[in-house]
């Protein structure tokens, strides 16, 4: 669902100096990454290709050079180092991302640190729930599990195969890509109902060689339209296969 999103500016490729903290610009959201891993590194170059502000940081100087050559931002340090996040300006940042996954008592202190020196929202990874329950109550806002909600969301796309993408927004939303169900195709999107009939609100259609976002109410839904719907877990699946 990548083309959809809007894509913001970039952001000023300034090197930082050793003893400078980073610039922090209020007119763009700003992403401090802890921990750059696989996870961490794919995290802090996706955010930085929409055209945020991203920090990167990892203890580890190998990690540090290899993805400093597609971040301008990246920065050699221990994760508990409350010193250097405070030399950085890291308590300026709107949101800071731990993806400490190997050392669960470096995750805990980080956490710590960073809402002591009053960054807004921290994020962080976790391994199992005991780890997403813990961290949870020493501060963190959210702690996700990546392995386990992306087996979730491949097992929802297996099980409903007339979705061609799935993407829960909490426990009671998701966005769907699914295949124009057959008793819609032919119909305007009011005269499919789907808002009125099934709670489900259709904020795009892709096509071959479009896509349509915000589709007006009188767009007629052709045969092999994808529909990008917005709803209830339950009220997409009803859906599939009509």
């Amino acid at each position: 669902m990548a083309n959809l999103k809007s894509l913001l500016r970039h952001f000023v490729k300034e090197k930082p100096t050793e003893s400078k903290a980073i610039p922090h610009n209020n007119e763009r959201n700003e992403f401090v990454i802890v921990g750059l891993g696989r996870f961490g590194a794919s995290l802090a170059t996706t955010l930085y290709s929409y055209g945020h502000g991203v920090l990167a940081i990892d203890a580890d100087m190998r990690l540090v050079q290899r993805l400093s050559k597609e971040l301008p931002h990246v920065v050699q340090m221990d994760a508990t180092n409350k010193e250097g996040y405070v030399e950085l300006g890291v308590g300026n940042f709107d949101t800071a991302l731990i993806c400490v996954g190997s050392d669960f008592e470096v995750n805990m202190l980080a956490t710590v640190i960073l809402q002591q020196i009053g960054v807004k929202r921290i994020i962080c990874k976790a391994r199992t729930r005991t780890q997403k329950d813990i961290l949870l109550k020493i501060g963190a806002d959210e702690v996700i599990l990546p392995e386990h909600e992306a087996g979730v969301r491949l097992g929802q796309k297996l099980a409903a195969t007339g979705f061609v993408d799935y993407m829960a927004i909490n426990e009671e939303i998701s966005v769907v890509e699914m295949k124009a169900p057959a008793n819609v195709v032919g119909k305007n999107l009011m005269e499919s109902q789907l808002r009125q009939k099934h709670h489900l609100v259709v904020v795009a259609i892709r096509r071959t060689d479009s896509v349509i976002v915000l589709p007006k109410a009188d767009e007629v839904i052709l045969q092999d339209d994808i529909l990008v719907v917005l709803g209830r877990p339950g009220d997409c699946e009803s859906m599939v296969g009509k």
